[in-house]
This record gives structure tokens, C-alpha cells and sequence, in this order.
């Protein structure tokens, strides 16, 4: 469930593009505005707003607001403003760079996201730097990561909820096998996560825990705390099966430790926020005993904590 708050009575694209334009005058910007607008207005009403823009002024709304605005704000408001799909080429040719690159963005991506997400993810990739996320996962990564990274986002996963559990009953018993060797790249290891509905590979989970008495990621535990392998093995099943349990560690862990990382925090909130942010707010207060709001808006300041308790769900004057 989406915290995204619109109101009842969106005023139409041309109002809220004129409103933008205005904060973009005289001698500094008008941050307030824009948090009044663009974090109360959904994926379909941001695109329109942009073209209306456009056509209006003739300029380019997100080059004005990567023109007027800085820093953590900056990042935030542009991740918003774009489509989920462009959002995620974003996020995936970051991730795939030499100085910002993430496995785990690549994996979050690929493992969080609806099969059609993906594709459309992967359409905007093509048309934004013209050449496809695969060949640059590919490219950035090598060994164990190589193989699984380019593994998950290459599939075409099935959507559907059916489940065959005689299948998940010999594959739970193939990667008992595979973790007991300590194969843990191995490629049927690798098949399975990467090519089974979600669905599927819960169901595998499910009678891994029924036949062997423990949750499969036991298996995957280290006595080395910088076994990055297994660290990205492991937040690939959590991602797959309860995505708001993986987002709640990413969250607390950006807002917890000494110094705030305010990239993971913008990454979830600006991603989640219309998908399933109420969800994730909930289990963070059920793991930590403390609103998620509370935990961002102590770690956080000024406009960037404004827009990022509004896509929380923060209530809008009406």
C-alpha cells in the first residue's frame, strides 16, 4: 500500500506548472511550493506536468529543478519527478558506473520490481543512454556477482500466483545440497532465484523450512561478517520473498548508524512511496518500536526532511 497523498481536488497540470514556475523566480526558490506540489501528485499527474511545462515555457522541468535546487533536496525531488521506469534507469546506470556502482541497487531493482516494471525499466534504459542494462551489469561485474546479478535482471519472471510443489519440494532439497557443499553459486542455485515466479521460489522456502527445520538463510550465515557474496545471496531471497522485511533493514541502516546515507534513504522512499511505503512504515514500527517518521525526521533537516515526511504520508492542507 502507497503512502502518496493527493488531494481530493488536483488543480489541473497548467495551474501546478504556472505554481512551479513561480517558485523558480525572483531571488531564490520557493522549496515550500514545490513540496506543496510535486510529492502530492502520482506518477500519471507528474508526467503530465512535465509536458504541460514544456509546452508552456518551452523549457525542460527537470533541468529548471536540477538548476534551482541542491544537494540531498535536489536528489530527492528529481528521483520523484521522473516515471518509475525512468527512475529505475536511473538508478540501474548509477549502480552500473564505475564510481557509484552498487550490486545491491542492481539486485533491488531486478528483484523488487513486477516483470513488466522490469521490462519497462529496461525500454527506458535503451532510450536514456542507448545501450541495455544487461550489457552494462555485464560489463561492471565479475565472478559470483556477474553470474547472479546478470541472472536476475535478464529474466522474465512468471507474475502469477500458481505454484507446483513437487517442484518446490525438489528444489528446496537441490539448494539444501548446494549450501551444504557451501556452493552457494552454484548454477542451480543461481536458476532457481532467478528464474521461478516469487511466488515459486517462497514456496521452495517454505518447504525448505518444513524439511530441514530452519530458514534456508541459516544455511547462508558466515563467520565472515565481509562475505559480500553472501550478503547480496541473502538479500536476494529476503527481496523476492518479503521485500518490506529487506526495506526495513536498508532503512534502519541508513538512519541508525553514525551518519545518515541519505542515498538508500531517498532510493526507498522515492521508490516506494507509490507501491507499498505503508507496508514497509508498518513493519518498521513492529521491528524498532519507533514511527518511521519519527526515526527520518530526528536524522533529517530543512526541505529534505519536508519532502520526505510528504511522500511518508505527511497530511496536506486541503
Amino acid at each position: 500500500m502507497a503512502t502518496l497523498t493527493v488531494p481530493h481536488q488536483v488543480p489541473d497540470a497548467a495551474e501546478d506548472s504556472e505554481q512551479l514556475r513561480k517558485a523558480f523566480g525572483g531571488w531564490g526558490t520557493n522549496e515550500g511550493l514545490i513540496i506543496s506540489i510535486l510529492p502530492h501528485r502520482n506518477a500519471a499527474q507528474r508526467k503530465l506536468i512535465r509536458e504541460v511545462y514544456h509546452s508552456t515555457y518551452g523549457e525542460d522541468l527537470l533541468k529548471d529543478l536540477d538548476n534551482e535546487l541542491s544537494n540531498d533536496f535536489q536528489r530527492v525531488v528529481l528521483l520523484w519527478t521522473l516515471s518509475p521506469s525512468e527512475r529505475d534507469a536511473v538508478l540501474a546506470s548509477e549502480a552500473t558506473s564505475k564510481w557509484t556502482s552498487s550490486n545491491q541497487v542492481i539486485m533491488e531493482l531486478a528483484c523488487t520490481r513486477s516483470s513488466l516494471q522490469l521490462l519497462d525499466a529496461k525500454a527506458a534504459y535503451h532510450a536514456r543512454y542507448k545501450k541495455s542494462i544487461e550489457e552494462d551489469v555485464a560489463h561492471r561485474t565479475t565472478g559470483d556477482f556477474r553470474k547472479l546479478l546478470f541472472s536476475l535482471i535478464a529474466c522474465h519472471r512468471y507474475d502469477g500466483d500458481d505454484v507446483n510443489l513437487t517442484l518446490a519440494k525438489q528444489e528446496a532439497k537441490i539448494l539444501r545440497e548446494k549450501f551444504e557443499e557451501k556452493q552457494f553459486a552454484d548454477d542451480e542455485v543461481i536458476r532457481i532465484l532467478s528464474t521461478r515466479s516469487k511466488s515459486q521460489v517462497n514456496a521452495a522456502l517454505n518447504q525448505y523450512k518444513s524439511q530441514f527445520g530452519h530458514e534456508i538463510v541459516k544455511a547462508l550465515e558466515s563467520d565472515d561478517d565481509d562475505d559480500k557474496f553472501l550478503w547480496l545471496l541473502r538479500s536476494t531471497i529476503k527481496c523476492l520473498t518479503r521485500p518490506e522485511e529487506y526495506f526495513v533493514e536498508v532503512l534502519h541502516g541508513a538512519i541508525a548508524k553514525t551518519g545518515t546515507d541519505e542515498g538508500a534513504l531517498t532510493r526507498v522512499v522515492a521508490t516506494r512511496a507509490e507501491v507499498d511505503l505503508k507496508i514497509i512504515k508498518e513493519e518498521y514500527q513492529r521491528r524498532h518500536s519507533v514511527p518511521l517518521e519519527k526515526a527520518i525526521a530526528k536524522d533529517t533537516r530543512g526541505d529534505y526532511e519536508n519532502i520526505l515526511l510528504a511522500l511518508l504520508g505527511q497530511q496536506i492542507d486541503e
